[in-house]
């Protein structure tokens, strides 16, 4: 049975350059509940261009694409202004000299969380409007996670 969160999760996914990657978060946005996704830039929209569901999308996204409110923005600084006025604590998960650990994190009832290109990030401009700059530690050789692990991991951690 699907339970209804006393939270507001929504996530922003800016110029993210994988159908899979974007489908995958969609996937894992349902699963914790999330209220609504934003797509920026050049990310990926289930519908193309033509109107037409995507079937790459659709087969990672298995449905979410469907149930889970999404919209296409022209803005990401515009939409994360917009949502902070309305009460909006804005999180973005990113490598930075300002972050922390994502696990010292506690999300507030309403959470705007953001993810950016899978090589460039979420860009300095749009860290800069965030109240929190949130990261995963990285123990090994690589610097990073791919950008769909990164959002399971940080979400189910702060959402679940």
């Amino acid at each position: 049975m699907k339970t209804v969160s006393m939270r507001d999760v929504r996530i922003l996914l800016h110029d993210i350059r994988s159908v899979y990657n974007t489908g995958a978060i969609f996937r894992t946005a349902d699963a914790i509940g999330a209220s609504h996704i934003y797509l920026t830039g050049y990310t990926p929209t289930p519908v193309d261009r033509f109107g037409k569901h995507r079937t790459d999308f659709a087969k990672c996204a298995l449905g979410s694409e469907n149930t889970l409110p999404w919209e296409a923005k022209k803005s990401p600084a515009a939409l994360m202004k917009k949502l902070k006025s309305e009460g909006f604590q804005i999180v973005c998960v990113e490598q930075s000299p300002t972050s922390i650990d994502y696990k010292k994190f506690k999300p507030g009832k309403k959470t705007l969380v953001v993810f950016g290109n899978e090589v460039d990030g979420v860009p300095s401009t749009n860290l800069a409007k965030a109240d929190i700059v949130a990261e995963i530690p990285m123990r090994g050789m690589k610097e990073s996670l791919n950008v769909s692990v990164s959002a399971g991991i940080v979400l189910f951690r702060w959402f679940d």
